[in-house]
């Protein structure tokens, strides 16, 4: 029965391919008529997380005008719409919608100007779309407009996501605290893509198993004995004890992972002391680590706390004055793990509709993480998390060339194509209907 189950996952059906020239045509024309404009209203009017009042209230109308049944409030700011039709699959498709304290310097003639108080800090803050959640959130749109228009091709259950504060990896994890699949429907399978600038517009990057890292932010707090400077036998000095905590964390990777395993311990932030010659009397160390499995990340959080606890006592420190080990529970996500067999047929399905060439597995080299995990982990839910590209390839090309380079996400200079938006309703639509095609 598994082999049977599993064979079935893995064939692509491709029907739904032939008719990708009409859904380019008929995507492109909604584009120019409604999505462009509408992408540039979300560039212009950007939010910081678990304030996207406004980004959401827009999201929420635009949805429902195409005939979705809209819930709204949910996280704070999340909506979730729902459109069915007849018997069949619930597929859920996910877009993030909050934008970055970043000032924008992109030179786009339709740049952001926004400042807002930042809810969490109480700070006015510059706001930018600088990670391409405006894509994102237009693009679900697009979506909904094109599977309201087209009923007759697919039947199932539609449930599409507007999601908050993802770049604080909290957003889908406090939508999730409100039981949505209890209130809304399990979904069968689950999508979401992100689109990146380091990637030609019209190509899809797509791998098997860990999309994005999981990610754990830690405080170790560091007691000691103060003294005078010129006295150091006579206190306890935590900027020394910490200085050997940040090294020997190292350690973790180089001695402890598994050298095929990828694992990353960063101390960000390293805090302690006001003046020259005074030891002071506690250090505050701040790290994210970040790992590919959920075994990589138990290994490394219980290293972070064995290593501080034991180089306090290594240092002479008494119990009560151990290092402390703060894992964070509101900054942290698991991995975001595609399933297998479900990313081989999207990927025939992808390549079938729109050539070999523009379908890619690229090497993840970094450990960025994301919160799409909290949807999909408990209970577990196949799901495909895809990237799309963001520039023209003229650009990459001249930039590989020794031109002006391409600015990163969260850079206050990074654009992306508005012409990545059709694309991404393109690669979403082709998904859902290999899924949920007639």
């Amino acid at each position: 029965m598994k082999l049977i189950i599993a064979s079935l996952l893995a064939i692509s059906t491709s029907a739904f391919a032939i008719d990708n020239v009409a859904l380019e045509k008929a995507v492109a024309k909604d584009y120019k008529a409604h999505l462009k404009s509408l992408f540039i209203h979300f560039h212009q009017n950007p939010e910081l997380s678990m304030a996207e009042f406004k980004t959401s209230k827009r999201l929420a109308t635009e949805i429902r005008a195409a005939g979705f049944e809209v819930h709204e409030g949910i996280g704070k700011t999340g909506i979730v719409a729902i459109m069915k039709n007849g018997d069949g699959p619930t597929v859920m498709m996910r877009a993030d919608m909050d934008g970055l304290p970043v000032k924008e310097d992109s030179g786009l003639s339709y740049q952001s100007k926004v400042t807002q108080v930042d809810p969490i800090s109480g700070q006015e803050m510059p706001v930018m779309h600088a990670c391409g959640h405006d894509v994102h959130i237009t693009s679900l749109v697009g979506t909904a407009r094109y599977m309201a228009a087209n009923k007759d091709k697919w039947q199932g259950t539609l449930m599409l996501i507007g999601q908050p504060a993802e770049e604080r990896i909290m957003g889908a994890r406090k939508m999730m605290e409100e039981g949505i699949w209890d209130k809304y429907g399990k979904p069968d399978y689950a999508f979401a893509f992100h689109v990146s600038a380091g990637l030609e517009t019209g190509v899809i990057d797509v791998q098997e198993g860990a999309a994005y890292a999981g990610s754990n932010s830690v405080d170790i707090i560091v007691h000691g004995v103060g003294a005078h400077g010129a006295y150091p036998h006579a206190g306890k000095d935590p900027i020394y004890i910490g200085s050997q905590i940040v090294i020997a964390l190292q350690g973790l990777i180089s001695r402890e992972l598994p050298p095929k395993d990828a694992g990353v311990i960063t101390v960000g932030a390293f805090n302690s002391g006001f003046k020259h010659n005074i030891i002071s009397d506690k250090a505050h160390l701040q790290l994210t680590v970040r790992n590919a499995s959920i075994e990589t990340r138990d290994l490394l959080l219980n290293g972070v706390k064995r290593i501080a606890t034991n180089i306090g006592r290594a240092n002479g420190l008494p119990e009560d004055k151990l290092p402390e080990v703060i894992i964070s529970k509101e900054e942290a996500t698991p991995p975001t793990l595609n399933d297998t067999l479900l990313t081989k047929r999207m990927k025939a399905t992808w390549k079938a509709a729109l050539g070999k060439d523009k379908v890619v597995d690229l090497p993840n080299k970094g450990m960025g993480a994301e919160d799409f995990s909290y949807f999909i982990m408990d209970p577990y839910i196949p799901s495909v998390y895809w990237a799309i590209g963001g520039t023209p390839k003229a650009e990459l090309e001249a930039a590989n060339g020794g031109g002006s380079s391409i600015a990163s996400h969260h850079s206050p200079f990074f654009k992306v194509s508005a012409d990545s938006v059709p694309f991404g309703v393109q690669t979403t639509v082709l998904a859902l209907m290999e899924l949920m095609g007639k």
